[in-house]
């Protein structure tokens, strides 16, 4: 099996990207999943009402998605995923496609986990170019065998 991007394959200022469309499935499960059925995200005729005139996905979906980027980065060599935090800057809706972007901002080296934390930025775009989240992130990932 080929493993994913290892402590030491990676260096500040790197960028990473992955592409997904929302879709009207991705909403559906995502309040049945964690059972968050706020009609902003379920009711179309409520939502046309609100300020976002017409229904949002879950903020966790996005959040979710643009950490999932890192997940696959890292497969096979992540240890833990130590932090998230986003910040949602505008709604996302099915049928928008999103790009999370996330660049390597520092490194600290754990001898004792063969590897060590890489901390990142990301930000999260729709297909208009609009960011809809800004994120920071740790992960503890292991090195790769030379």
């Amino acid at each position: 099996m080929h493993l994913g991007r290892g402590f030491n394959e990676v260096k500040i200022g790197d960028h990473f990207e992955n592409v997904m469309t929302m879709t009207e499935t991705h909403l559906v499960m995502g309040a049945g999943l964690f059972g968050d059925f706020n009609p902003l995200h379920i009711d179309e005729s409520f939502s046309a009402r609100s300020r976002y005139g017409g229904r949002i996905a879950h903020g966790y979906l996005t959040s979710s998605f643009m950490a999932s980027a890192l997940g696959m980065l890292f497969h096979g060599t992540a240890i833990a995923y130590l932090e998230h935090c986003c910040k949602f800057t505008a709604p996302v809706r099915a049928g928008d496609t999103l790009t999370a972007q996330w660049t390597v901002t520092g490194k600290e080296a754990k001898p004792l986990h063969r590897g060590g934390i890489v901390s990142l930025a990301g930000k999260c775009l729709n297909q208009e170019k609009t960011i809809v989240a800004e994120a920071t992130a740790k992960m503890l990932v292991q090195d790769n065998p030379a």
